[in-house]
């Protein structure tokens, strides 16, 4: 018996050994079934071991951080808005405009303070744009810039053409397409030449010379009912001119849509001419945005209601200030707002041009101001004629004469396909001419009767 018991004493270590190797070969069998599943399961059997105060401590704890992250990133989106461009003290003259109107009604000092006050938004709403356009395509990009940079000429326009004054839209619109043409792509001309260091620059001859002549096809519409009244051939008196502009809009309108059409189908002509070209891609940190899609989104519709409310009391200051600064209402129409409305286009074409982008430039110059000749114009037309305003295409002599000569020079420096700075400064001394020209012109239809 005691030996049995012995036996059986000495027997359960090794039922113990046995027990454990087993438990070490399952342990390592279940190490190895479980090795596959990667770090996922060993996450999960740790996650099981925390305590449910614990683990709901640690979820709540990371909600917060997001939540904190969050907010972090707004306020970071908003600093980047309001405090990132120098220009944005002069929003304050917005809010001094509205007051100053509201206590004494001096348009000689509104009007200014609400120019200097669309200065800053104009260029934040170019901001915006160019944010929302890095996550499209190039093309859609350039579009997208067109659009928005031409968004407070069309916001002032509409706002004159309530009121009755037509000739403030037509001379604010042909400024515009001038100031486009002219400075805007004069001045990424001579700044791109300095700052790339090249004898000559070069952009897509095909862009140009396809802009080039939309430009004159619009000259063309708005010669038509021009030489229809100065001949004095209208089949019926004051009404054939009106009917001839209202045609030729439409007509115009349906060509715009045409050209997006193809512009968007053959997107990828630009980026096949980037690569072709090499060197043009710029540096990868400049194409980061900085805001979301989102905030770049609601960015561009405060931004457009925010101009929305100072263009009207512009618009109505312009009358009242060219008599208290002795300046003639044409020179304030065709030269002061536009400058002011083109700020964003002025600085995204010259950006473009010191990067070597000159593409770019092309599409926010030329394509702004065949978006204004071809679709801002018509569509006043027609928002015209659904008013009940003679909104028409006749801009008068002096008007149409510059248009088409400028159109001209234009399209003659283009043909090439190459800038430089010397083709820059010359654009930009024709604008120079071009606004001083203005600045001795007496309109004599200023209150929106056609001259005799």
């Amino acid at each position: 018996m005691t030996t049995d018991n012995s036996s059986s004493r000495r027997l359960l270590p090794g039922r113990q050994n046995s027990r454990e190797m087993e438990s070490i070969n399952g342990k390592g069998q279940r190490s190895t079934n479980q090795a596959p599943l990667a770090d996922g399961a060993d996450e999960f059997e740790d996650e099981t071991l925390i305590t449910p105060e614990s683990l709901s401590h640690r979820i709540g704890g990371g909600f917060q951080r997001n939540l904190g992250s969050a907010s972090w990133g707004v306020f970071s989106s908003l600093k980047i808005v309001l405090l990132k461009s120098k220009l944005n003290v002069l929003i304050l003259c917005g809010f001094l405009a509205i007051l100053v109107n509201y206590l004494t009604q001096n348009h000689g000092w509104v009007f200014p303070l609400s120019l200097l006050g669309i200065i800053p938004l104009a260029e934040r709403l170019g901001f915006a744009t160019e944010q929302f356009a890095l996550f499209t395509g190039p093309t859609v990009g350039g579009l997208l810039n067109a659009t928005f940079g031409n968004a407070t000429e069309l916001i002032i326009s509409i706002h004159a053409l309530r009121s009755g004054k037509l000739r403030v839209v037509q001379q604010c619109l042909l400024g515009s397409i001038l100031a486009n043409v002219l400075l805007v792509l004069g001045c990424a001309f001579f700044t791109g030449g300095l700052a790339c260091g090249k004898t000559e620059q070069t952009f897509s001859k095909a862009d140009a010379v396809l802009n080039s002549g939309l430009l004159l096809m619009a000259v063309m519409g708005l010669l038509s009912p021009a030489m229809l009244h100065y001949t004095h051939t209208e089949v019926n008196v004051g009404k054939s001119e009106l009917a001839l502009s209202r045609f030729s809009s439409c007509i115009m309108l349906v060509a715009y849509a045409s050209f997006i059409y193809f512009e968007l189908s053959n997107s990828r002509r630009g980026d096949e001419a980037n690569e072709a070209r090499g060197g043009n891609q710029g540096d990868e940190d400049d194409d980061v945005p900085e805001i979301s899609k989102w905030e770049a989104i609601a960015c561009l519709a405060i931004f457009t209601a925010w101009i929305s409310v100072l263009s009207d009391y512009l618009v109505d200051a312009i009358e009242g200030a060219s008599k208290a600064w002795s300046i003639p209402i044409a020179f304030i129409s065709a030269v002061l707002l536009p400058i002011v409305g083109n700020a964003a286009e002025h600085v995204s074409a010259v950006m473009s041009a010191m990067k070597d982008k000159l593409d770019n430039s092309l599409r926010v110059a030329i394509g702004s101001s065949t978006q204004i000749s071809m679709f801002v114009i018509p569509f006043c037309v027609v928002m015209g004629w659904l008013m009940g305003q003679p909104m028409d295409l006749n801009f008068h002599l002096f008007e149409t004469a510059s248009l088409l000569l400028t159109v001209l020079v234009v399209a003659f420096l283009l043909q090439d396909g190459t800038s430089n700075c010397v083709k820059g400064l010359m654009l930009v001394l024709c604008y120079l001419i071009v606004a001083a020209s203005f600045f001795v012109h007496a309109d004599p239809n200023i209150d929106g009767v056609k001259p005799p």
